[in-house]
Parts: structure tokens; C-alpha cells; sequence
């Protein structure tokens, strides 16, 4: 190892001592190891040089200061005998060989003095580390033996404590099976005292039918069989009765390694089989009611189905409460489970009679399997009876209530179906049932079905169809009775099919509606149609832009907000749209506020589906209505000459200061009609019905 270049220090007596010290350094940290870097290690050598070189020249000589060199050599860290060698030979020669120690012959006497002394102190101070040591370590070897103690006595007191608390069994057998030792949950278990024990063996207090096994299982212990053994057994109470336990043995050795004892834990399995069995049991059956719920129903379903008579089948009914959420509401959630306690118990009166299994599927949602008989009676007359039987009013918290039940119901299903899909069917019965009536039933229908999959199939598709930019907006004429001049168009919606089929715009908004996508939808459409209306207007058109809103679009909060920041995306003037809202909206709060404030910007707004009825004209004359559109069914009742009671009501509307709008004008004649009546603009097949932007964009630069 290179040293590091440094200029030597100079003392009046110290000439050649910088190298020899370096050199006892470089050997010395080769040979052993120290807690000091080369530099630290180099300066601490070159001071005891120092103080051993100032010793050899002192007089008289005195050992005690080399002695303490050998000492602090050793307080350096792990030098032994490696160390002092490398010190003796470095000193023994470098020494001799110092200027200050020339001639040799004059100083030898007193190097030789000096390495001995210094090898004293050496062997000295190394002699003490050695036995520090052995006492340290005696010190921890007594520590280490004193906490073994403890913890073992520790651990007996705790193994002690224990066994004594446990409320598990503990027995301590000798390998003839003699009880030796027993705790208090043993006598609780199996009804003896302690006393009692004494004496018995385990084999003893086990049943007869498997004490055989027990023995042979406790052998095995002891000829090396398997460490541990843990057996399902039953124990022999006292009073003659049997505790189902579960045993679990393993075996004690000694010192030696020797057999020595078996220990036996013994766990009262009897309250742990009952509540297993109760938690079984709620985990199938309904909490409120004690029915069974819909996965225990489920089950005994596909187990119905296949052992179902070939001719009269199984008929599966779902039912659902009706008005049970207003009950609920008034009276409370307590009064609502105490309703279905009530109901629950006259389903079970009603099918008493058939084999049925009744269960609660859901908050107001009981389901009832009955397998078929030659005496089941038909599905009206069970309705019926289940019907008179709610009717009954049952009186909680000082009301009498009564409910009806709304009934979907499938019969003979195929027994190959899928339970899943037979309540599928049973449930989309109940929702026809309950679409317009109450306390009716419904039967299931396959090609119905069929065609209400696919509508519900494609609403729910709507949200990924707008994603996917497969909305388009068509436009309608609206032309001037007067000359026929284009006076603006209607905006409609179209759904472009993966097929290449379309959906025209009343089912669209009908299926948006549903899905609640129509609110994103109606202001895609909004914003669409008056992009396209202002680029119409840069060609010159200056007519009007209609686009028709929902009754949920109508009673939108942000309804205003949407269609001003539609119009200020687009540029399109207020004054140049017109919305149009069905007649029975008006009686919406909300409709009529959104309306009043959109008039205040500008925007107009039209009836549409109008009537010319009492309430019709009414509203037309009570809010800021810009214009009417009769409806199509009206329209088609456009007489061909004679009555003209329609004609004398378009005058009240335009007396109200809005003009008319005839929609589904077929012919010639009609539209001549309706502009004699008062009517201004129409559309209709005569104009045109849903047409793409560029097929209207050339007539309308056309002027």
C-alpha cells in the first residue's frame, strides 16, 4: 500500500523517526485491525515513537513510560500477538538505525531496555482485556442462566393460569390413560367434581362406539406415529347424557426424551353445532319475516324444476305490494316489517292447502312456488283469494291497514330452465303487471318478452351510442302557408344502428327518458341543431330553429343554463330558437319558471302536441307562448268541407297573440284548409318529412 505524500516534521533530535513511524504503521494496520483511519493511525504511532524515543534518552532510564506505550497499543482495539511482533521487529530494527541513536554500540543497552519494557506493558495491559473479558462474558453466561429461570417459571405460571381459565378441557392422562390432572371446564362439561375424576381413565368417560379408536389413536402417539391427533368424540356426562366434544391429544416427553404424559383438550362443541345451526338458518331465511330468502329459494327452485309433474309442472308467482313504500313513509319503517309479518302469514294461510314454498325476495317482493296438483286451483282464482285476504285490515299503531298485491306469474316453466331465468320471467311480469294497474296479475309471455329484452337492450346501449358519435339531428320543413316559403325547420333525433337500422326520434327520447341520458342527450341535440342553424345563416337563411324538449328536459334545474351556453357556443340569436314543450308540462312549477325565464333571453317557445281544448287555450293565453303546433292526430281530423268547428278554434289562439303551427299536412286541399282557418305554417309529408342537413342546405342557399 503507496503512503501519502507529507512533508516530515523536524524536531532538533527527531531526524529519521517520520518514515520509521510511517512504516510501523503500515505494518501494524496490515497485522491487525483498528478502529482508526491510516492518517489517525500514522499520527497516533509517530506520538508513541516520540514518547519512546524521549524515554530511551532520559536519565536514568525509566520503564514506566514505554510500559504505558504497550498499554495504549493494546487500548488501540484487536491487536494481540500479531501486533506486538510487527511492534518488536519495526522498533527493533528501525531504532538502532535513527541518528540520535548513533553509535549503536553506545545505545543499544538501552534500546533493548526499552522494546522490553515495552513489551511488559504490552503483555500486561493485554493480560487484563483478556480477563475483563471472561468476567464480561461470565457476567452475561450468569444473567442469561438467571432469565432463562425466570422465563421458565414465568412460562409455568402462564401455562398454569391457563389451563386453569381456559374454558376449553384440559386433561393431563399418564400413558396407562389415567386421569393424572384435570381443569375446571372438564367438571363443567361433563357434570363431575374433580374427586370424582380421580382416579378414572380417559377411555372411561368416552362413548363406547369409539373408545376403541380413541386407544388406538393415543398408541400411535406413543410408537411414533403422527405428533398430534385431533378426533370428533362424545363424552359421558354424568346425568347419562352425551357431550359432543372435539378432542385434540398430543404427547408429553421428559428429560430424556422419554414418554411421559398425554395432554387432552377437549372443546364443547354442542353450543358451537347450535349456533353454526342458527347462523345456517338466518343466512337463508328472511330476518323480519322468517321466510326463506331468495337464495334458499333459489335453490329449491332448480330442485322444483327438475322433479316437477311432466303435465301440470310448477307455477312460480311474484309478488309486490302495492303502496308499501307509503306505508313505510307514514308510518314509519318498524310499522312496514310488522305489515310484512302480516303478510307473510296469509300467504301461508292461502297455500296452506298446496305444496308451496313461500319466500321475501325483497323490500315489498314475496315469490310463492307451488307444485302443481289435480286440485290446485287457477291463477285468477288464487290472486283473488290472496286479494280478499290482504284486504282484511290489520290494525298497527291505531291505523288499519290494508294492501293489495300486484301479481307476475309463470307457469310450467320448462324444466331444463335455469332457475335465475324463471325469476327473471316471474319478476318482468310483476313489472308489467304494476305499469298501469293495481292489484292485478300478469302472465308471463315469451314473445312479448322477447321484444321488451331487446328495447331494454338498446336503452341501456344509448349512453355508448352518443360516445360513439351514432346520434344524428334531422330537420323538418316548416313552411309558410302563405306562398310556401321555407319559415325554419324542426330539429329531430335519429340513432344510427350497428346494422345499418335506424330509431326515429320519439322512440329515442322515449328510451332516453328511461335510462335518465336524457338530459346529456337533449343538449348534444340542442347544440347540434343550432350549430347547423347558424351556418344555415351565414348562407342567408333566416327562419327559425325548433327543437323539441321532454317533460324531464322541461323540469330541468339547469335547463337555462344549457341553452345559454349552447347559445353562446354557437352564436345563434336567441330570438331565432324555439323550444318546444308538451301541453301537460304546464302544470309542472318548474316548466313554467324555465319557460318564463327563457322568454326574458329571447328564446320562444311553442306547444306542441296541441289540442285546441279548453286547457290548451288557457295556457296559451296565461303564458309567453310564441307559437302552437295542432297535433297530428287533430290534423288528420281535418274535415274535407262542411264542419268547420275546428277553424272557429284557431281564432282564440291567435287572439292570444301566438300563431299556429299545423303539423302532418298530407294534401294540398288540408293545407289550403288550415291557412283559411288561420293557421300560418305546417309541416308534413306534402313539405318533407326528417331530412340530413345537405339535403336541405341547396334550398335553403336557393332562397
Amino acid at each position: 500500500m503507496p503512503y501519502p505524500t507529507r512533508t516530515p516534521r523536524s524536531t532538533p533530535s527527531g531526524d529519521g523517526r517520520e518514515p520509521l513511524a510511517r512504516k510501523w504503521s503500515y505494518l501494524f494496520g496490515a497485522a491487525v485491525v483498528v478502529p482508526l483511519t491510516r492518517d489517525e493511525l500514522d499520527r497516533e504511532l509517530r506520538h508513541h515513537l516520540d514518547v519512546l524515543c524521549a524515554a530511551l534518552h532520559a536519565e536514568p532510564f525509566a520503564a514506566r513510560p514505554v510500559e504505558e506505550v504497550g498499554e495504549r497499543l493494546v487500548a488501540l482495539g484487536h491487536v494481540g500477538e500479531g501486533g506486538l511482533r510487527v511492534t518488536v521487529e519495526v522498533l527493533g530494527k528501525g531504532l538502532p538505525a535513527l541518528p540520535e541513536f548513533q553509535p549503536v554500540e553506545r545505545h543499544a543497552q538501552r534500546v533493548v531496555l526499552g522494546l522490553g519494557a515495552l513489551s511488559c506493558g504490552f503483555l500486561a495491559a493485554n493480560r487484563r482485556a483478556v480477563f475483563e473479558q471472561q468476567e464480561a462474558v461470565q457476567a452475561s453466561l450468569l444473567k442469561a442462566v438467571r432469565d432463562v429461570r425466570w422465563h421458565l417459571r414465568e412460562s409455568e405460571a402462564r401455562f398454569e393460569e391457563v389451563v386453569t381459565s381456559s374454558t376449553s378441557g384440559v386433561l393431563l392422562v399418564d400413558l396407562d390413560g389415567r386421569l393424572a390432572r384435570t381443569n375446571a371446564a372438564v367438571t363443567d362439561i361433563l357434570g363431575y367434581t374433580a374427586g370424582e375424576l380421580a382416579g378414572r381413565t380417559l377411555l372411561d368417560l368416552v362413548h363406547p362406539d369409539s373408545a376403541k379408536h380413541l386407544a388406538e389413536a393415543l398408541r400411535g402417539l406413543v410408537t411414533g406415529g403422527p405428533e398430534r391427533i385431533r378426533q370428533a368424540q362424545r363424552l359421558l356426562r354424568k346425568n347419562g347424557d352425551t357431550a359432543r366434544i372435539t378432542l385434540t391429544a398430543s404427547l408429553l416427553r421428559d428429560e430424556t426424551g422419554a414418554p411421559a404424559h398425554f395432554v387432552a383438550v377437549v372443546e364443547d362443541g354442542t353450543e358451537l353445532a347450535l349456533l353454526r345451526a342458527e347462523l345456517h338458518r338466518q343466512a337463508l331465511h328472511d330476518l323480519s319475516t322468517g321466510l326463506p330468502n331468495r337464495q334458499f329459494f333459489t335453490t329449491h327452485l332448480e330442485g322444483a324444476l327438475r322433479r316437477a309433474d311432466p303435465v301440470r309442472g310448477v307455477t312460480l308467482l311474484h309478488l309486490g305490494l302495492d303502496a308499501f313504500g307509503l306505508v313505510c313513509n307514514g308510518l314509519g319503517r318498524a310499522a312496514g316489517e310488522r305489515l310484512l309479518v302480516h303478510v307473510a302469514q296469509r300467504l301461508k294461510a292461502v297455500f296452506a292447502r298446496e305444496q308451496a314454498m313461500i319466500a321475501r325476495l325483497g323490500f315489498d317482493e314475496f315469490a310463492v312456488l307451488v307444485e302443481n296438483t289435480a286440485t290446485t286451483p287457477d291463477v285468477g282464482t288464487t290472486v283473488a283469494e290472496l286479494n280478499r285476504e290482504l284486504s282484511e285490515p290489520v290494525y298497527l299503531d291505531g291505523c288499519g291497514l290494508a294492501v293489495t298485491a300486484s301479481v307476475g306469474v309463470v307457469r310450467r316453466p320448462p324444466a331444463d330452465a335455469s332457475p335465475d331465468d324463471v325469476l327473471r320471467a316471474a319478476e318482468q311480469a310483476l313489472r308489467r303487471a304494476r305499469t298501469h294497474r293495481r292489484g292485478q296479475w300478469e302472465l308471463f309471455d315469451p314473445d312479448r318478452d322477447l321484444v321488451e329484452r331487446e328495447t331494454d337492450r338498446l336503452a341501456v346501449s344509448l349512453p355508448g351510442a352518443l360516445e360513439e358519435g351514432r346520434f344524428t339531428a334531422r330537420y323538418t320543413p316548416v313552411v309558410a302557408l302563405a306562398g310556401g316559403a321555407l319559415a325554419g325547420v324542426s330539429a329531430r333525433l335519429r340513432h344510427q344502428l350497428p346494422d345499418g337500422g335506424e330509431v326515429a326520434h320519439d322512440r329515442c327520447v322515449a328510451l332516453a327518458e328511461r335510462t335518465g341520458l336524457i338530459l346529456a342527450l337533449g343538449e348534444w341535440h340542442l347544440s347540434t341543431s343550432c350549430g347547423q342553424v347558424a351556418w344555415w345563416r351565414q348562407s342567408g337563411f333566416a327562419g327559425t330553429l325548433h327543437v323539441p324538449l321532454t317533460r324531464h328536459q322541461c323540469c330541468d334545474a339547469d335547463l337555462v343554463r344549457r341553452v345559454r351556453r349552447v347559445l353562446g357556443g354557437t352564436g345563434l340569436p336567441a330570438d331565432r330558437l324555439e323550444v318546444g314543450v308538451p301541453v301537460g308540462v304546464l302544470t309542472e312549477p318548474d316548466a313554467v319558471d324555465n319557460l318564463t325565464v327563457l322568454a326574458e333571453l329571447g328564446v320562444g317557445t311553442s306547444l306542441d302536441d296541441f289540442g285546441l281544448g279548453p286547457d290548451d287555450l288557457a295556457a296559451v293565453a296565461d303564458l309567453p307562448i310564441r307559437r302552437v303546433r295542432v297535433a297530428r292526430r287533430v290534423a288528420a281530423r281535418q274535415p274535407a268541407g262542411g264542419d268547420d268547428h275546428l277553424a272557429h278554434l284557431v281564432s282564440p289562439v291567435a287572439g292570444a297573440g301566438a300563431e299556429v303551427v299545423v303539423d302532418g299536412v298530407t294534401t294540398p286541399e288540408q293545407a289550403a284548409w288550415w291557412r283559411a282557418a288561420g293557421a300560418t305554417t305546417a309541416t308534413g309529408p306534402l313539405y318533407g318529412e326528417d331530412r340530413a342537413p345537405h339535403a336541405l342546405t341547396s334550398a335553403i342557399r336557393a332562397g
